[in-house]
């Protein structure tokens, strides 16, 4: 089967320079890649043809020899597409894949040099903080593993007196080329593992890395307020950067311990306070705990358990500004335990006397429940 124009292939004039080309190149590399279109075999030789058209065009010599004979005068030189890879010509061809390929991957175009500065990873260090801790704010000194500059070698990682030299695997590149097929992959250069030079003579403290490994102590200082899930940022504490590059910074996470008494809600405090069924029937006043001290709480005649009170301004100030929270006393009434003989025989003539008057005005709830327990048992009778 004759093969298409070239030019017409590309959608492209014949007099078309170098930046038209590629451009028309960039545009239908993306929109017939295979990766694009998976099954679609229209689609992954329509891929192959614009691949094969564009390695003629951008390379000047082809493009003459195409010009002046046609697919007869490059035919030996374009015809690997379909088992020998790419070809070796077109110098800018690997730039063009690497542009195509960025975008269709979510990279970013041009590629950054072998040698270029490269800012440090940025760490994370979890940081548990006791509940007084977080609410009042303190400062707390922690020991963080990382990576700092050699100084021996001062970042470079080549032992002080010998030089580098230009990588043999890749030629300062920082990478290699991979084919199959049609297909052509860049890797990172497994020699220089993408630094482009290759030392002679590793720094013998860091291995040739030009970082080393340190645990430094960090004096951190925790903002009042602060809750699970908070992080404070330490700018430029985190690994050192690559070829001079900056460092990068470490984020400490804040997580709050449990708390025996206390649970925290946002910025409202919450806890359970027992008392005897003496206290909740006649009402009394009890000492309940804050964060800042004891404080006293009147609790009515008749409290049933489960009733919360409110103890405005007792919870906590939010770390990012606000009203101070409340804390919020749930009341649980305790049945007593462990009864001697009098204090049975005291219950029994209570029980007595409230069985003898009418039990609803004194057990509402109780006798509500069971009228509806005997109601439904009827039901199902008729």
């Amino acid at each position: 089967m004759s093969k298409r124009d070239y030019y017409d292939v590309l959608g492209v004039d014949k007099g078309a320079d170098q930046k038209e080309i590629k451009k028309a190149y960039r545009r239908l590399a993306q929109k017939y890649h295979p990766d694009r279109n998976p099954d679609d075999d229209t689609a992954a030789e329509k891929f192959r043809e614009v691949s094969e058209a564009y390695e003629v065009l951008s390379d000047s010599e082809k493009r003459g020899a195409y010009d002046q004979f046609g697919h007869a005068g490059v035919d030996g030189q374009a015809g690997g597409f379909g088992g020998g890879g790419f070809g070796g010509g077109g110098g800018d061809f690997s730039d063009i894949f690497g542009d195509v390929f960025g975008d269709i991957f979510g990279g970013g175009g041009r590629r950054r040099g072998p040698n270029a500065p490269a800012r440090g990873s940025d760490l994370r260090y979890n940081l548990e903080l006791d509940l007084e801790q977080a609410v009042a704010g303190t400062s707390v000194d922690i020991r963080v593993p990382r990576h700092i500059n050699c100084d021996r070698c001062d970042g470079d990682g080549a032992e002080p007196g010998s030089t580098k030299e230009t990588c043999p695997t890749c030629q300062g590149i920082g990478q290699v080329r991979m084919q199959q097929g049609f297909f052509a992959v860049q890797q990172t250069c497994p020699t220089c593992h993408g630094g482009g030079e290759h030392i002679k003579v590793p720094c013998h403290k860091c291995n040739g890395e030009g970082r080393v490994r340190e645990t430094r102590t960090l004096s951190v200082k925790i903002p009042a307020g602060v809750d699970t899930g908070d992080r404070i940022r330490l700018n430029a504490e985190g690994e050192a950067g690559i070829n001079g590059g900056p460092p990068g910074d470490l984020y400490v996470q804040v997580a709050i311990k449990p708390h025996p008494i206390f649970e925290r809600d946002g910025r409202h405090l919450q806890c359970e306070v027992p008392i005897n069924f003496v206290d909740a029937a006649l009402g009394g006043e009890l000492e309940v705990p804050t964060l800042e001290g004891r404080v006293k709480l009147k609790v009515p005649a008749e409290t049933q358990t489960g009733k919360l009170f409110r103890m405005r301004g007792k919870g906590i100030k939010p770390v990012r500004g606000g009203a101070q929270g409340d804390l919020l006393c749930k009341v649980v009434v305790e049945t007593p335990v462990n009864l001697n003989e009098e204090q049975k025989d005291l219950l029994g003539k209570l029980q007595e006397s409230l069985n003898s008057s009418n039990s609803q005005h004194h057990s509402p709830k109780k006798t509500n429940f069971f009228d509806g327990v005997k109601k439904f048992f009827e039901d199902m009778k008729s």
